[in-house]
């Protein structure tokens, strides 16, 4: 896959939030009528649009009835060893961006906490946050192979 693509309300404030999980801007463009960039990080790919005259997103993550894309999700397996603490720190650096940034950045919004879940054969550790128009980011982390 290239890259996923997200539309945002205000483009610098959709930057401020990823470069705070690590994504560098790799391009920046405009898409004919707006704003718009590719962002690396996390072993992925994002392109950001800025929407004129944004509308809020539906609550992807609240609402079961939702159908639709749902998510991001980024494999913390090589960058963590535990997902409670890598969310902990994050939640740190984003309050203190958000004290010197608060016009671009708001405290992290944890949407599901570090938990852990068996798919297949597998026990992962698994956490939701949101982003800076509040759609949901899935980050996972393999823990456990069951035999």
């Amino acid at each position: 896959m290239h890259h996923a693509s997200i539309r945002t309300a205000n483009i610098h404030r959709a930057i401020a939030f990823y470069e705070q999980l690590g994504f560098t801007v790799c391009e920046r463009f405009t898409t004919g009528y707006t704003l718009a960039c590719w962002m690396a990080g996390l072993g992925g790919r994002i392109e950001l649009i800025q929407i004129p005259q944004p509308k809020p997103a539906p609550d992807a993550f609240a609402d079961e009835h939702y159908v639709g894309y749902y998510h991001l999700s980024f494999d913390l397996t090589e960058v963590t060893p535990d997902l409670p603490s890598y969310l902990k720190s994050l939640q740190e650096s984003f309050a203190v961006a958000s004290q010197s940034q608060p016009e671009q950045l708001q405290p992290l919004k944890v949407l599901l906490e570090p938990m852990q879940q068996q798919i297949g054969d597998r026990i992962l550790e698994v956490a939701f946050i949101a982003d800076s128009d509040g759609l949901p980011l899935e980050f996972i982390r393999f823990v456990a192979k069951i035999s």
